[in-house]
């Protein structure tokens, strides 16, 4: 291994391209993905993610491609591709297996294959090692060696960014391990946490998003159980929030690419030990059941068919990402009952939309209609006057408590989480 190794990144999404960004400040990388549409659009300058602004992507040194030939012979690969679940919610390894079968085919001996993205404890030994050494004909351990590193992107937020959070990392031997946090360590100042084994570290990764889930589950589920009791959960939150260490989450839609998904990984590994996952899998069940609860209570004040504007369709606010949202089970819930569903949302994609969830997004928001529905909290929304979209006697259904603070009108009825 050099003292300046060439790198290349396999997955230029939320979490690949800001990565591949950060290290070509400090080394020779070419950024890799089989979307040869996605790689055209980076090399004009255009990331429909949101995480890297078009100056500072003109301006990079990183080499973008979609052709294997031009990753060859690198000395360490980062693999940063998504790990979903499939339709019975178990782990979904074909696009890691898929990159592991890239890599192993431009590769050559003494070669360093790193992975972050999310999987549970053994799939870097056990699944990707064999893949690699399959795909290369070399020896794992010998030829070539494993590392992880996982992934901590958080769509949209711009404080905790690559270069100011630590990095766990974690190699198939002490050396491995040294070696890779010295290349990490250039884009954040060296902050880096040397996990035991890599084992140890995709364990690390896959509990981080099941405590914020569990945590999230717990709140939504106080949030049902106060508004039974004609309580605000907002209210009482704000009340419990003033001992120190009360843990400060809120009620609303659970979604995105990691908390939604992970806690099936972790689940998926404590049933392959024999242990029945109750707390994950109960968290789950809650957050899942949300969009079901919200359009339950919006059909109950609803007098019959009626014009709904549904304002929010990505998993979370001031981003475009719409994987894994919940918003669009709303809007086809309140579909499927008769209801004229309009769904704006000025972050997402109108394609994206169309091809994920069927939903056609409208430009305009307009006025006149007999519900509005606030299921993410986009800047842009909170300026809105519920009384200028709403006829005489609708009704406003804030799922994220956008409009809390707006005062209140006879004009219209006001319901949130």
């Amino acid at each position: 291994m050099p003292e300046n190794p060439t790198l290349a990144v396999i997955g230029l999404g939320y979490v690949g391209l800001p990565l591949a960004v950060a290290l070509a400040r400090h080394f020779d990388i070419v950024g890799f993905d089989v979307d040869a549409g996605r790689i055209a659009a980076l090399q004009a300058g255009n990331d429909r993610t949101g995480e890297i602004d078009s100056p500072v992507l003109r301006a990079s040194s990183l080499a973008l491609t979609s052709d294997e030939a031009d990753i060859r012979g690198r000395d360490i690969y980062i693999v940063a591709v998504p790990t979903p679940v499939d339709d019975d919610r178990q782990p979904d390894l074909g696009a890691l297996e898929s990159a592991a079968a890239i890599v192993g085919g431009a590769m050559r001996p003494g070669a360093i294959v790193v992975f972050e993205s999310t999987v549970y404890p053994g799939v870097t030994e056990d699944v990707c090692g064999p893949a690699l050494a399959a795909a290369s004909g070399l020896q794992c351990g010998r030829d070539f060696f494993l590392g992880y590193s996982p992934e901590r992107i958080n769509p949209g937020d711009r404080a905790h960014r690559i270069d100011t959070i630590t990095k766990v990392v974690a190699g198939q031997t002490p050396e491995i391990a040294a070696r890779l946090g010295a290349v990490y360590g250039t884009v954040n100042g060296g902050d880096i946490f040397l996990a035991a084994d890599i084992r140890t570290a995709e364990a690390a990764k896959v509990i981080e998003n099941a405590q914020r889930d569990i945590n999230i589950a717990f709140i939504n589920e106080v949030a049902m159980i106060f508004d039974r009791m004609d309580l605000s959960v907002h209210d009482v939150l704000a009340a419990a929030s003033t001992k120190w260490n009360f843990l400060g989450f809120t009620p609303g839609l659970v979604g995105g690419h990691c908390i939604g998904v992970d806690p099936y990984y972790l689940a998926h590994a404590a049933k392959a030990a024999n242990h029945d996952p109750e707390v994950i899998l109960a968290g789950r069940r809650i957050n899942d059941s949300m969009s079901r609860f919200v359009t339950e209570r919006i059909a109950a004040q609803l007098a019959g068919p009626s014009n709904i504007l549904l304002l929010g369709l990505t998993f979370k606010e001031n981003v475009p990402d719409l994987r894994n949202s919940q918003s669009p089970d709303i809007a086809r819930r309140l579909a499927a009952a008769g209801h004229d569903v309009c769904v704006h949302d000025p972050m997402a994609d109108p394609a994206t939309a169309k091809r994920l969830y069927g939903l056609d997004l409208i430009t305009e928001i307009g006025s006149g209609y007999d519900c509005v529905v606030g299921t993410v909290a986009h800047d842009s929304y909170r300026a809105l006057r519920l009384e200028d979209l709403l006829v005489s006697g609708g009704f406003a259904a804030d799922v994220k408590g956008i409009w809390r603070d707006q005062a209140r009108s006879t004009a219209y009825r006001y319901w949130s989480l």
